[in-house]
C-alpha cells in the first residue's frame, strides 16, 4: 500500500469529494477536478494492459479530453487518440509523458487515491 501523504490527503478531502456525500458524488468530484486540471491534449504511455482496453504496454497515446463513460470511485476514462480512432480508457493505465505540473499532480492524485 502507498504511504499516506498528507498534503494529497488534505487536496483530496478539500477539493475533490469537499461536498460529495455519495459514491456517485465523489466519482464527479473527481472527474470535474481531472477534466479541471489536466491539459489536453498530452501524450501517455502504457503502463499497464487491462482487460477494459486495446493498449498494451509501452504504447503511447494521444489523451484528448475525459471520456463521456460513467466515472466511478475505482475507474476514470479519458479519451485518447490511437491508430487513426478515439476512445476511452482507463486514465489508471496510463503514465503522462512531458505534461505540465498540474497534469501531473492530477494524475498522481487520481494513482494515490487507487492505491490508498
Amino acid at each position: 500500500m502507498t504511504e499516506r501523504d498528507e498534503e494529497r490527503e488534505e487536496r483530496i478531502s478539500m477539493r475533490i469529494i469537499v461536498d460529495a456525500y455519495t459514491v456517485e458524488e465523489q466519482a464527479y468530484g473527481w472527474h470535474a477536478y481531472l477534466d479541471d486540471l489536466m491539459d489536453f491534449p498530452f501524450e501517455a504511455q502504457c503502463a499497464s494492459e487491462q482487460d477494459e482496453s486495446p493498449l498494451k504496454e509501452g504504447e503511447t497515446v494521444r489523451v484528448v479530453g475525459m471520456s463521456s463513460t460513467e466515472p466511478t470511485l475505482s475507474q476514470q476514462y479519458v479519451t485518447v487518440e490511437w491508430m487513426d480512432r478515439e476512445f476511452g480508457v482507463p486514465l489508471e493505465q496510463l503514465e503522462p509523458l512531458d505534461v505540465n505540473d498540474e497534469t501531473k499532480q492530477a494524475i498522481e492524485d487520481w494513482h494515490y487515491w487507487l492505491e490508498r
